[in-house]
This record gives structure tokens, C-alpha cells and sequence, in this order.
């Protein structure tokens, strides 16, 4: 990522952060200082070194793993809950619930009034590799978070917490 010169002009945008700057005349985005590119840019190193990790180790992938983790937090959950609860699109959802179905980490429960609706726990074999996952997954966030101070971690998490607030108002 190269930095803009910071002897061109910043662009006063009204707003408390500034992540623009002028350069002959043109508004350009100064990615070095945009928010979204860094979420953007930790969320897809994180996911793409976790699902590869993942699918070596244990033939699953990032989103098999999101909805296990789901499973755990909210046993009988329905397909539509694991969506609420992890933010993920109903296709991905029914794609994980069906791998992880096939390969024998789940039970299922039909609804009674509607036989397509179904409710999801991880069976014993489902836990187990939940665990062997759980264990690589906080050792992965413990290296992530290497070298960060407990307080900017706890001020970090109250800011991306109060994004996602954000992002509710967005829509």
C-alpha cells in the first residue's frame, strides 16, 4: 500500500476522519487511512488462511466452521437463526448445513407444521471436531492479536462493536 505524499492537500470533508486528499484537482481516496479497506483487508487474509488451514486439516472450510460455531452458541437453531447469528447469506448457510450434514456432524430436527424447516445440532462427532477447530482458531486469534495491549484490544472491540451498530442504521 503506498502513502499518499502528506504535503498534498487533505480534503475537508466535514467529517471527524479525513480519508481523502487532493491531487491536480481530483478527490482521491487515501486507502492508508479509509476504514473499510483495513476491515477489508484483515477479514480476507484472516478467512482465506483460515479456510485453507481448515480444509487441510479437517476438510472443512471458514463458513462450515462459522456455522459449527453457530451450533454451539444456539443448539436447534434453524438455518434462518444461523444467518442472524453470524451474518451470513441463506445460500451459504444451506451449502454449509448440507456439507456438514453429509459428512456426519449433524442431526436435524423437522418442524412439525412445515417439514422443509429444520432445526440444527452438532451430533458427539460434530462437538469433537468443533473442539479440534476451537483449539487452532484461538490460537490463530492469539496470533493475530500478538503484541496488541489489553486496553486497545478492549477499545478496539468497543469500536467494531459500535461499526456494527453503525451498520444496522446503514442498512
Amino acid at each position: 500500500m503506498s502513502q499518499p505524499d502528506e504535503s498534498l492537500t487533505r480534503l475537508d470533508t466535514g467529517h471527524s476522519h479525513n480519508s481523502t486528499f487532493i491531487r491536480d484537482g481530483r478527490v482521491i481516496l487515501d486507502i492508508g487511512r479509509y476504514v473499510p479497506y483495513f476491515i477489508t483487508v484483515v477479514h480476507n487474509k484472516l478467512a482465506r488462511g483460515s479456510s485453507a488451514i481448515y480444509l487441510e486439516r479437517f476438510g472443512i472450510g471458514i463458513v462450515d466452521w462459522r456455522v459449527m460455531a453457530s451450533l454451539v452458541l444456539e443448539p436447534g437453531a434453524s438455518a434462518s437463526r444461523i444467518c442472524q447469528l453470524i451474518e451470513l447469506d441463506k445460500g451459504a448457510a444451506s451449502r454449509a448445513l448440507t456439507k456438514l450434514d453429509e459428512l456426519g456432524y449433524l442431526e436435524h430436527e423437522a418442524a412439525e407444521h412445515d417439514t422443509r424447516r429444520k432445526t440444527w445440532t452438532l451430533n458427539a462427532r460434530g462437538l469433537a471436531l468443533y473442539d479440534a477447530v476451537l483449539d487452532l482458531a484461538l490460537e490463530r486469534e492469539e496470533r493475530l492479536i500478538n503484541g496488541i495491549d489489553s486496553e486497545d484490544l478492549a477499545v478496539f472491540i468497543r469500536v467494531m462493536k459500535q461499526m456494527i451498530g453503525n451498520l444496522q442504521d446503514m442498512g
